[in-house]
């Protein structure tokens, strides 16, 4: 990553890049036993045969049809999420063996990235003293934020398309067209691993899983777009969204009328945009609404208590439920490691600290590259498990993680994206927006005689003070969301 700071700054991303090919490589050595060689990334790069149309869009570039986008004052319908879930199992139908194998690799990318962002919020969080409550609460999704930066690589020309394929963790040192990201593959398979988690929610057919991607391109009057770029953005979401919206006269009001616009289209009510620049001519904004109900649990009749730090309680609607979960104790480290199953192959992980002060320490060991070696010591047990119902809403620029990562000017005033626009394109704020709602399933209460199973001793388990937590899907190993809950009543 080719970044005017110190080797001493690219240290970490150089690191990240190469953890992220010798676990490929890995992979590929498992794949392939004694065949022949198969470069690991060979199911992300273009072939001999699609580097010729390349070269040929390429050349072809500035001839590309632009649109002004509509204004955004222009009425919009609101999205129908439950149709969004419905394409997705029907992408999910129909992909073939080569196209689950890129979806795993594009899911291992994202993880690697995703951890790498997660450390840079979670910095950000400590820096300002917490977001939300005491030691701080968010949510991050790296599938999301993958999609996101892939989307600004369709759009970009060297050097800053090389820079962003290296940040996405596929070198490209080679100069030849074979060694360069197909960014509609990857839009490809990320549509893929959203469709495997929702796909799989119940085998008795009612979705216990949603999950819908918005994506909000919001241009100054005078920028025009290239449609090209945007329908290659269909592969990513079915809903893209390029309004025009004044950024330069009233910033605030711009913010303002991008909020409405977004509340409106998406029925939830967020706010994501703040301190629009003056001088930006495209916001671009991701916003993912996930909702899972957890089978078999019910929600409390009454409040309780949940513990923000040794001194400060708050009172919180508490989900419970009982059942045979993957679960681990490190003694060693202080804390409990629990899988909940979301459907056959998506999970909620449940990440507790022994102590609420360690909050920090277990994050940092349980969020990094090895994230999965850990998740070999699971074994079933027998567990109660009574949590917080949660209901989480995170807005994060991705300008700002890219600064706290040591890339400021990636996507900056210098940044080639003629792809997206001919005209004097300035990208601002560069959002992902998420609503994270975990609730009870809607079955009944059941009896407290009902509540314990016969067999081995029910293990006790509460999540009443901070925690941290995961939802991944297994076939694909994609992560989608990120978390830590320090208090279940913030709207971060």
């Amino acid at each position: 990553i080719q970044e005017q700071v110190p080797w001493s700054e690219m240290a970490p991303a150089g690191i990240a890049l190469r953890a992220t090919v010798l676990c490929l490589v890995a992979w590929v050595g498992l794949a392939a036993g004694d065949r022949v060689y198969i470069h690991p990334f060979h199911l992300l790069v273009y072939t001999k045969s699609s580097c010729e149309q390349l070269e040929k869009s390429n050349a072809e570039t500035l001839k590309e049809p632009t649109f002004t986008p509509i204004p955004i004052q222009a009425n919009t319908a609101q999205v129908d999420e439950e149709a969004l879930r419905h394409q997705l199992v029907l992408t999910v139908e129909k992909l073939e063996a080569e196209d689950k194998q890129r979806a795993t690799m594009v899911g291992m990318l994202a993880n690697f990235l995703g951890f790498r962002m997660y450390k840079a919020l979670s910095d950000m969080w400590n820096t300002a003293g917490g977001a939300g409550g005491a030691g701080g609460t968010g949510v991050l999704s790296p599938t999301t934020l993958f999609g996101t930066l892939a989307s600004f690589y369709l759009g970009a020309m060297d050097p800053t398309a090389h820079r962003l394929q290296a940040l996405l963790g596929v070198p490209g040192e080679d100069e030849d067209c074979t060694s360069r990201l197909d960014g509609h593959k990857v839009l490809s398979a990320l549509q893929a691993i959203q469709g495997l988690l929702v796909a799989q929610g119940r085998a008795d057919g009612q979705a216990r899983l949603l999950l819908s991607t918005v994506v909000g391109l919001f241009t100054d009057p005078s920028l025009r777009l290239k449609q090209t770029f945007i329908q290659s953005l269909d592969l990513f979401t079915p809903i893209v969204l390029p309004r025009s919206v004044d950024l330069s006269s009233d910033p605030d009001l711009a913010a303002a009328e991008i909020d409405r616009f977004m509340q409106a289209v998406t029925g939830q009510k967020i706010s994501s945009v703040v301190g629009v620049q003056a001088d930006s001519t495209l916001l671009f904004n991701t916003y993912v609404h996930f909702q899972g109900k957890v089978k078999g649990f019910f929600l409390l009749a009454e409040h309780q208590e949940f513990w923000v730090d040794n001194s400060t309680s708050v009172s919180v609607p508490m989900l419970s439920g009982t059942g045979i979960f993957q679960h681990w104790n490190d003694t060693q480290n202080n804390f409990s490691v629990t899988r909940v199953p979301l459907g056959e192959s998506a999970c909620l992980l449940l990440v507790q600290p022994h102590y609420a002060s360690d909050l920090d320490k277990v994050e940092a060991l349980a969020f990094q590259h090895d994230f999965s070696s850990w998740m070999k010591n699971l074994s079933p047990r027998a567990i109660h498990l009574t949590m917080p119902q949660l209901l989480l809403q995170g807005s994060h620029n991705l300008q700002d993680l890219l600064a706290q990562a040591k890339l400021p000017t990636l996507l900056g005033t210098k940044a080639t994206l003629g792809k997206i626009s001919d005209t004097n394109l300035r990208v601002g704020k560069v959002m992902n927006s998420i609503l994270f709602e975990l609730k009870a399933d809607d079955g009944d209460q059941p009896t407290e005689s009902a509540q314990q199973p016969d067999g081995p001793e029910v293990l006790e388990l509460t999540l009443s003070s901070p925690f941290l937590f995961a939802v991944y899907e297994r076939d694909s190993s994609a992560i989608h969301f990120l978390g830590r809950v320090a208090n279940p009543l913030s709207m971060v």
